[in-house]
């Protein structure tokens, strides 16, 4: 889960944000929707009207530092990535108040720590295998060599660790293979809990230890067995400052006008509880046409996980009233698209990380 870091944590950031321009933060998880950078933490727990009978003790968290960062990606009409872009084309905006920007970078190569989250309810059997053979091949292609790590997480009945952090692909190959489908739906439990991995995953050795936190979820977004409600998950996904990239594994909506560039008209209730998760933590939803589509979304995502921008501000009024705090990140090049995560938690000095049900 979560371990306290002191007065020393706190200059190591004052070195380590000069000398890396990336100021990050860990920040604990609670109950509805986005991220945030604080400086302190406290010991409320959100109210949990169904109690499990027993519960870990949480973790307390403390961050150190008091600056917001963010990852853009920009697109154009043609939804291409635009990387060209400089400090001075961007402009911040957090509850409507422009900020200074106190860090920028085109070049996000920090390690990646993804979260792999596959759903094998029974829902998706006919469909699983593909879905391994696309979840392999992205991260073959995504993760490199002694610089980024990601876990496998399973998700029926309840969500479940079957391959921890790790760098070795064969590892994560091994356990994808060996997962079946069958039973029901645990999605916000299984976001909630990848959270609470991606708050605290393995740092990398050196100078800067900050990382990159990034959530894949397959499935078809249906929920029937959660003990969290989405807006718990979400905002545990939030405050763990993670992404989430959601594939849609439902196909049935979708209407055809020109079949090399399918239309969809509709989106069924699961495929909105994707795009909002994806949409709230700046990520992205896919809504692939054929099952073998599933491979081009995850070649879509590891391009703009090297296609993006890093800035940080330090918010104009100070981080410690726990309120959301809304994002605004746009660009006067016209033509153009910024997508970033929407929001965060300024929360008060204390907080702690409620264990997970």
């Amino acid at each position: 889960m979560k371990f306290p870091r002191c007065l020393l944590a706190t200059s190591l950031f004052l070195l380590v944000g000069v000398t890396s321009g990336w100021a990050q933060q860990t920040a604990p998880l609670q109950p509805p929707q986005q991220t945030q950078a604080q400086q302190g933490s406290s010991d409320q727990k959100p109210p949990n009207p169904n109690p499990p009978e027993q519960q870990k003790e949480p973790t307390k968290i403390l961050s150190t530092t008091g600056l917001v960062h963010l990852v853009a990606t920009v697109m154009d009409r043609r939804r291409n990535f635009v990387t060209d872009l400089a400090q001075g084309d961007f402009k911040v905006l957090e509850d409507g108040a422009p900020q200074e920007i106190r860090f920028f970078g085109r070049d996000t190569d920090l390690p990646l720590r993804i979260g792999l989250l596959l759903d094998t309810s029974n829902s998706i059997r006919p469909r699983l295998e593909f879905e391994q053979d696309a979840a392999i091949d992205f991260l073959s292609s995504v993760l490199r060599r002694n610089k980024d790590m990601a876990f496998l997480m399973t998700f029926d009945n309840e969500p479940e660790v079957v391959q921890d952090f790790t760098g070795d692909v064969s590892e994560l190959t091994s356990a994808i293979r060996k997962q079946r489908a069958g039973g029901g739906t645990a999605l916000n439990d299984a976001i909630y809990r990848a959270s609470e991995k991606l708050i605290n995953p393995p740092l990398p050795t050196g100078s800067n230890p900050e990382v990159r936190r990034v959530l894949v979820v397959i499935s078809d977004g249906d929920d029937n067995l959660s003990d969290h409600a989405l807006s718990e998950s979400l905002e545990a996904a939030i405050r763990a400052e993670a992404a989430i990239y959601a594939i849609s594994t439902n196909t049935d909506w979708i209407a055809i006008d020109n079949p090399d560039r399918p239309t969809k008209y509709h989106l069924d209730p699961g495929d909105k509880v994707l795009q909002r998760f994806a949409d709230e933590s700046g990520g992205r939803p896919f809504f692939p046409y054929r099952v073998d589509d599933l491979a081009q979304s995850f070649v879509d995502i590891g391009t703009e996980l090297r296609s993006q921008y890093y800035i940080a501000y330090a918010p104009s009024v100070p981080l410690a009233n726990g309120g959301y705090r809304k994002i605004q990140v746009d660009t006067d090049r016209k033509g153009l698209v910024v997508r970033t995560r929407k929001g965060y938690y300024a929360n008060a000095p204390s907080a702690s990380v409620p264990a997970s049900k």
